[in-house]
């Protein structure tokens, strides 16, 4: 009998503790004030608004609600909760500049960590975790290291040109060439040199089980299904997820060739003469090991442990791969859909003797991210205790007739969406040719906007990363 009271017992426990999240969760969307807030009907009280913003990026979906609704309204998510979006540059600056008040929602850190981040690397770490982890991975995106890496970049640019050659020389007209797979491939084989001075080889076609694994990781993320927004909810029906065994087997690779990577990397530190010791590491890998150790031997501060340094592994893969191949590839589109920028490119590189100094090649690349920005969206939740109040620089409706609120009341709990590729592409932010490509300084042709004064490469690294 006892023992059947301490079943029950423990069903009931178990049972609260996969509602009791669900309670508090409808009831702090119930009393949130961004239910005051403007903003596109809810089609779904399940859903809300996700399915039509599933694939938003190619409808232009954002930039319709923001003519109607302005810079600052609300759309739905799960369970209709009220979710913040804005393209207003104070309140973006007010949520970036206060990343620890605003960090990345559980459910975003939880899908990027399943794709393969973990949860201690740089994207998915928070508050003092995330500044040790920056301070340390500094030195390694500095611009003398990133030089070091130039050989690289060009031998892989080489193989991709050469691949691309053959397949043109394959057919006698001109034939049409899918860039973003072969271009996938060169990222790959870039990041596992560059950084853990691991060989791919995906451009020669080779078969990689490290490759094969994130394969079946970037294949499973992809997919919309209203399962895994369930999952990112209710954590215990990932437990029944479609290929788990295949997503497992593929975590378990990723583990065991990242703690040899490690292994191997340490063991020929340590076993480095003084001479070698001093010379500058070309890996990011071999860059972090030998940080760890000259901060343990000369600080107090904490090193990354070897769960953190296989994170970052994993992290750099995740992030650095496919949308490294994506921003390629876009800029490889926009160049061709304009030929005279691309003529005007070909001329400015071929009159350097190296293309470090080619201040129109950045302008490209730079407007190429602005306009194809590889990550389309983020998003952020207030953790602020007593929630927060987001100043505007365009002000909202309010709930009275005819009047303007110049800030937004977040509670603790509510969701901010960060529409990168929206802020990109507005037409109040960078002037009415905001969806033309057109490299040059000082981009936005709006004065307004020129006097914003917004870099696109730091604005979309901290909007993803988080400072």
């Amino acid at each position: 009998m006892l023992l059947l009271l301490l079943a029950c017992l423990g069903l009931l426990a178990a049972v609260l503790a996969a509602v009791l999240p669900f309670v508090r969760l409808l009831v702090r969307q119930r009393v949130s004030p961004l239910r005051r807030l403007s903003g596109p009907p809810c089609p779904s009280l399940l859903m809300g608004n996700l399915r039509e913003m599933d694939n938003q990026e190619n409808t232009n979906l954002l930039a319709t609600w923001e003519e109607k609704y302005g810079p600052t309204y609300v759309y739905h998510g799960f369970l209709a909760g009220p979710r913040l979006i804005t393209t207003d540059p104070t309140a973006l600056a007010h949520v970036l500049a206060h990343a620890y008040d605003y960090p990345k929602p559980d459910f975003v850190r939880d899908s990027l960590a399943s794709m393969g981040a973990g949860y201690h690397g740089i994207l998915t770490a928070e508050g003092d975790t995330h500044r040790r982890q920056r301070r340390i991975l500094s030195p390694a995106f500095s611009k003398p290291h990133l030089a070091t890496l130039a050989p690289v970049f060009a031998e892989k640019a080489t193989q991709l040109r050469d691949l691309w050659l053959a397949q043109v020389d394959a057919h006698p007209s001109p034939p049409r060439i899918d860039v973003l797979a072969p271009s996938a491939r060169a990222t790959l084989d870039v990041i596992g040199e560059a950084g853990f001075g691991y060989h791919f080889n995906a451009l020669s076609s080779s078969a990689d089980q490290l490759a094969a694994a994130f394969a079946v990781i970037f294949s499973a993320s992809r997919k919309f299904r209203m399962f895994t927004i369930l999952q990112a909810w209710f954590p215990i029906l990932r437990h029944f997820r479609p290929n788990a065994t295949a997503e497992s087997q593929a975590h378990e690779t990723m583990h065991r060739i990242g703690t040899a990577l490690i292994d191997q990397k340490r063991a020929e530190i340590l076993s480095e003469s003084t001479t070698e010791s001093t010379r500058r590491p070309r890996d990011l890998l071999s860059l972090l090991i030998r940080s760890n150790l000259c901060t343990s031997l000369k600080s107090q501060e904490a090193g990354l442990s070897t769960l953190e340094v296989r994170s970052q592994i994993s992290t750099f893969i995740t992030a650095g791969h496919e949308t490294s191949a994506s921003a390629l590839t876009w800029s490889l589109y926009a160049l061709a859909t304009s030929p005279q920028v691309q003529a005007k490119l070909r001329d400015a590189l071929r009159s350097l003797s190296e293309i470090e100094g080619c201040e129109y090649l950045d302008w490209v690349v730079r407007e190429s991210l602005r306009l194809h920005a590889p990550v389309t969206s983020t998003m952020r939740v207030c953790r602020k205790p007593g929630g927060d109040l987001v100043p505007l620089e365009v002000p909202v409706r309010g709930s009275r007739v005819g009047e303007t609120v110049p800030a937004v009341r977040v509670q603790e709990g509510d969701i901010l969406t960060i529409p990168i590729q929206a802020v990109n592409r507005s037409v109040r932010l960078w002037g009415p040719d905001a969806g033309v490509f057109r490299p040059a300084p000082g981009r936005p042709s709006d004065p307004g906007a020129a006097e914003r004064d917004i870099d696109v490469l730091e604005w979309e690294r901290d909007a993803w990363e988080g400072e």
